[in-house]
């Protein structure tokens, strides 16, 4: 059943392409982080945001991927989300148009970025997209690293001319941002970064693609469902997370050059809920094996409620 504003919400952990020795994805691994994911209980799963490395995959590899999701998915009667995204807007729409037969419950996008769009250019890149597989929402991924970052009364001009617009991925903000959002917005369903997902659903946020549920997706779930069990407590856990963030995991990108994907990467490997190496496709750098060693056990001691039973 597709989504809709009103249903869309919850934490939705990203699908990561695990790897073989000679660098290419290793099918029947990815089945079983599938099974892993299930078993957290997410609220759903998505392909090819910034942690799926869509922009490395050959369309074959595109093409494999959503198929095996979407059978899982199916099957298990698990909600799930394909991301089409390119930075060629003529491919993306291919991508959207091949995978309509495969019922994803929503389409994640990106603008198109080798150039980026002005206004205009994005709402009439919306449009065709949605024009390209009638009926099957579509959610916008517009996150910091974006080349064009829409300001909310852009995307609530866009949400008008795209009525198939549900949802999007946005940065947050301040106190000022929340109540912005709040006034433009309240028709989409709009996903906070997961490390501020307690402030940012008590301000107004309806879920996070989560980068904790890349470290623990059971962890990022009880988490959310403390939100609504004891949301002072899940307020007061939530400065614990950004400091880890801050602390431990952003300074490997200048530490180590490393790009928002193998940070992800690197914490699910050191969340080690599933067999994944933090290893990205062919030709971007990762995380060094002792590194993400020692990421793990900064995590089981700082944040010990992720890998608990309860928070």
């Amino acid at each position: 059943m597709s989504l809709s504003a009103q249903t869309l919400e919850g934490i939705w952990g990203a699908v990561l392409l695990p790897l073989d020795r000679s660098g290419g994805i290793e099918w029947a691994a990815l089945s079983e982080q599938l099974s892993a994911l299930h078993e957290s209980g997410l609220h759903g799963v998505y392909t090819n945001g910034t942690a799926g490395e869509f922009h490395s995959q050959t369309e074959e590899e595109f093409d494999r991927l959503s198929e095996t999701v979407a059978i899982f998915c199916h099957a298990a009667a698990l909600p799930f989300q394909i991301g089409v995204s390119n930075m060629n807007a003529r491919v993306a729409r291919e991508r959207l148009v091949r995978i309509g037969a495969l019922r994803p419950d929503a389409v994640q996008i990106t603008l198109p970025d080798w150039w980026p769009p002005g206004y205009d250019e994005a709402e009439h890149f919306l449009a065709g997209m949605a024009e390209a597989a009638p009926g099957i929402p579509l959610v916008l991924y517009n996150p910091p690293h974006a080349k064009r970052r829409l300001e909310l009364d852009e995307i609530a001009r866009l949400k008008l001319t795209v009525p198939m617009l549900i949802g999007a991925k946005l940065p947050g903000g301040d106190e000022a941002w929340y109540q912005e959002l709040r006034q433009k917005l309240p028709d989409l369903a709009v996903f906070v970064p997961g490390h501020f997902m307690a402030s940012g659903c008590l301000a107004g946020g309806r879920g996070s693609y989560s980068n904790v549920a890349c470290l623990s997706p059971a962890g990022a779930v009880r988490w959310w469902r403390q939100l609504d069990e004891d949301p002072a407590g899940a307020l007061a856990f939530e400065p614990r997370v950004v400091r880890f963030m801050k602390e431990h995991v952003l300074p490997l990108a200048a530490g180590y050059g490393l790009s928002n994907a193998a940070l992800d990467k690197a914490m699910a490997a050191a969340g080690g809920w599933c067999s994944i190496g933090p290893r990205l496709l062919w030709p971007y750098a990762s995380a060094p094996h002792e590194i993400v060693m020692q990421l793990g056990d900064t995590a089981r001691r700082e944040l010990p409620e992720l890998f608990s039973t309860r928070l």
